[in-house]
C-alpha cells in the first residue's frame, strides 16, 4: 500500500524555526538574487554570481555525480545505484541565459536519491550566444541518447525549471511532431511557458526572486520578437490536438512569483485538451523553491510528492 503524500503546512501554523528561516531567505533572494541578477550586469557576470549563490547547496554525499555525454549532448550524471532502470532527464532553468547542472544540484541530487533513477542535468546551450532553437535541439538530442542508451521510454521522465520547464514542455512537442516515444512523465517546476509575458502575475508580497526586467532579457534574447507565441518557444500556445497526447504531467508553482499565471495557463490548456496533468500551488513561497529542499519545509514536501508521481507512472516502479 502506498503511504500517505506529506501535506503542505500553511505558514501559519509551521514551526518558528521555519518561518525564521523562510523570512530570511526570502530576504536573502530579493537582495541578492533579484537584486543583483538582471539588466543592465552583464550575463557572463550573472553566471558567476549564479555560481557564487548555489556553492552552499544541499547535496546528498552518497550520490554519484560525473560528466557524460548523451549523443553529442553534454551532461551531468546524478546516481545512487550502479544499474538503475529509470531515468530523469533534468533540464535547469535560468532564464535560458545563466544556469547549468551544477547550479542545479540541490534539486537534481537530491531527486536521484530519493527516486533511485539516473538524472541526467542538461548542459544546454546557452542565449545570447546560442538563440532558440539551440536549447530545444540539445535537450531533444540528449532524449535521443537515453534512448539509444537502452532506456525504456515508459521508464522516462523530463523535468526542468523555470526556462527548464519551457524546454521540457517543448521538447514533447517537438517529440510529437518527429513521432518519436513519448516519455512517461513530465515534471515542470514554475515552468515559462509564455515568452511574450503577456499575462506575468503581480504576487501581493512581491516575488523575492524573478525580476520583470530579466524576465523580458530572457525572451528578447532567446528568439525572435515574431517567434514569441510559437509553441516550440511558448508551449500554452500548443493546438489542443498536440497538448491532447501529452504524457501525465505534474505542475508545481510558488504563488509568491511572477510566472505564476504560466503554471495555471498550462495546467489549463493541457486539462482542457484532455490530457494527464496535475497542479499543485505553494502559497507564500517563491520561484522554484525546491531548490531549498533539505532546508524549507515546503521544498522537502514538494520533493516527497515529485517522487510519489514518478513512480505512479514509471511502467516498472
Amino acid at each position: 500500500m502506498n503511504a500517505p503524500l506529506p501535506e503542505l503546512t500553511p505558514l501559519a501554523q509551521l514551526p518558528w524555526q521555519q518561518r525564521l528561516l523562510r523570512s530570511t531567505m526570502r530576504g536573502g533572494l530579493s537582495l541578492l538574487f533579484r537584486g543583483v541578477i538582471r539588466p543592465p550586469l552583464p550575463v557572463a557576470w550573472q553566471r558567476a554570481w549564479l555560481r557564487v549563490l548555489t556553492l552552499s547547496s544541499v547535496v546528498p554525499k552518497d550520490v554519484t555525480i560525473s560528466a557524460v555525454s548523451l549523443n553529442g549532448v553534454p551532461c551531468e550524471r546524478l546516481a545512487v545505484q550502479d544499474k538503475p532502470i529509470h531515468a530523469v532527464l533534468y533540464v535547469h532553468g535560468g532564464a535560458f541565459c545563466i544556469g547549468s547542472p551544477q547550479t542545479h544540484r540541490s534539486i537534481t541530487a537530491n531527486l536521484a536519491k530519493r527516486s533511485g533513477a539516473v538524472v541526467y542535468a542538461v548542459d544546454y546551450r546557452l542565449t545570447p550566444e546560442h538563440a532558440f532553437p539551440a536549447g530545444l535541439d540539445d535537450v531533444h538530442n540528449a532524449y535521443r541518447g537515453l534512448l539509444a542508451a537502452g532506456f525504456a521510454p515508459q521508464n522516462i521522465a523530463i523535468a526542468g525549471d523555470s526556462a527548464g520547464g519551457n524546454l521540457t514542455l517543448a521538447c514533447v512537442l517537438r517529440l510529437l511532431e518527429t513521432g518519436e516515444p513519448l516519455p512517461a512523465a513530465l515534471l515542470p517546476l514554475s515552468p515559462l511557458t509564455d515568452a511574450s509575458r503577456s499575462q506575468l502575475h503581480e504576487p501581493p508580497a512581491g516575488d523575492p526572486l524573478l525580476n520583470p526586467q530579466w524576465v523580458k532579457q530572457a525572451s528578447a534574447q532567446y528568439c525572435a520578437a515574431e517567434q514569441l507565441t510559437d509553441p516550440l518557444v511558448s508551449p500554452v500556445y500548443a493546438m489542443a490536438e498536440q497538448l491532447k497526447h501529452f504524457p501525465p504531467s505534474l505542475i508545481q508553482v510558488g504563488e509568491d512569483e511572477i510566472l505564476l499565471n504560466d503554471s495555471l495557463r498550462m495546467h489549463q490548456a493541457l486539462e482542457a485538451a484532455g490530457a494527464a496533468v496535475s497542479l499543485e500551488r505553494y502559497p507564500g513561497y517563491w520561484h522554484v523553491f525546491q531548490a531549498q529542499v533539505g532546508l524549507l519545509q515546503a521544498a522537502d514536501v514538494a520533493l516527497v510528492r515529485m517522487v510519489a508521481f514518478l513512480r505512479r507512472h514509471w511502467r516498472d516502479a
